[in-house]
């Protein structure tokens, strides 16, 4: 099965990346045989859409499964979309947030967990190699369904607005 893990550098060693449309590499690896491919992230100096852009890249490289920190709202529409499994939380180096997977510990994620554009300004800064990895941020679990139903609304409105601001950016560049 392809698995992608987002990461910092673009080898089984680098370190997960917690952010996804705005991660510096994809490591996308074989969870047999743990080979695997590096690619930089096109979209991460994307003015905007990067998730959706970073997302569209993994269903069009046939990955099964995105491992990553978090997941922004648009990037996990497109992704769940095409049945791409998501599991967040990840932290380590690639080779060890794979093994989480795999064993268990990292399970799927069923909403985003964070807000969009919560990416936006980080992709310029370069994490240290003497950093410690951060505490994984829980995914976002809904305790009721008026909970849901309202996370969802809100998402909706997101992708609404998202959609809008794509589109006049479009018409923009055919103008000009």
């Amino acid at each position: 099965m392809k698995l992608c893990v987002t990461a910092t550098a673009g080898d089984l060693n680098a370190q997960v990346d917690p952010r996804f449309g705005r991660c510096q590499y994809f490591v996308i690896v074989d969870s047999e045989t743990m080979a695997f491919e590096a690619m930089a992230n096109e979209a991460i100096a994307a003015p905007g859409g990067a998730g959706i852009q970073a997302a569209q890249t993994m269903v069009n490289n046939g990955v099964a499964v995105v491992i990553s920190g978090n997941i922004g709202p648009n990037a996990f529409q497109v992704l769940s979309t095409a049945g791409v499994k998501i599991a967040t939380g990840a932290y380590g180096t690639v080779q060890e947030a794979t093994e989480m997977y795999k064993s268990g510990k990292l399970g799927e994620t069923i909403a985003s967990t964070v807000d969009a554009h919560a990416g936006m300004g980080l992709y310029m800064q370069q994490p240290m190699p003497s950093q410690q990895p951060q505490a994984p941020q829980a995914p976002i679990t809904p305790r009721a369904k008026e909970e849901e139903i309202e996370q969802l609304s809100n998402m909706a409105n997101r992708l609404e607005n998202d959609l809008e601001e794509v589109k006049k950016r479009i018409e923009e560049l055919k103008r000009g």
